[in-house]
């Protein structure tokens, strides 16, 4: 249970440096602009190191192959709703142009199906 729950807030933590390294220019853009795409990207690899360091660990810990709780394929769809969740509170908080619509929740409920699918035994 301990490997489950710390292999999900490890990856809440890792998607929200992603997030900011990939989303963060653009939602900072008034504070950033003044700096060209190649200082944007030295910037974003430096945030995006700081996801790896939460990322790798978390994988490791949940990972079956390592004692964790799940399989490889249940790590990913983890991450991959955890990193969805995650950029809609990115995006509702900092993005204020765009907004949530209803083909954002369908889409949300194809992932949850997706849950249900892969952790089906």
């Amino acid at each position: 249970m301990f490997k489950g729950i710390a292999t999900i807030l490890l990856l809440v933590v890792s998607n929200a440096f992603m997030t900011l390294a990939w989303y963060g220019h653009i939602a900072f853009k008034s504070k950033l602009e003044r700096f060209g795409i190649l200082a944007i990207v030295l910037l974003s690899w430096g945030i995006a190191l700081f996801e790896y360091c939460f990322q790798v660990p978390a994988n490791r810990i949940g990972s079956a192959e390592f004692g964790g709780p799940f399989s490889i394929w249940e790590l990913k769809v983890i991450q991959e709703v955890v990193s969805l969740s995650v950029f809609t509170v990115f995006a509702l908080v900092f993005m204020k142009s765009d907004t949530l619509r209803w083909n954002h929740l369908a889409g949300f409920l194809c992932l949850i199906l997706a849950v249900y699918f892969i952790f089906r035994k």
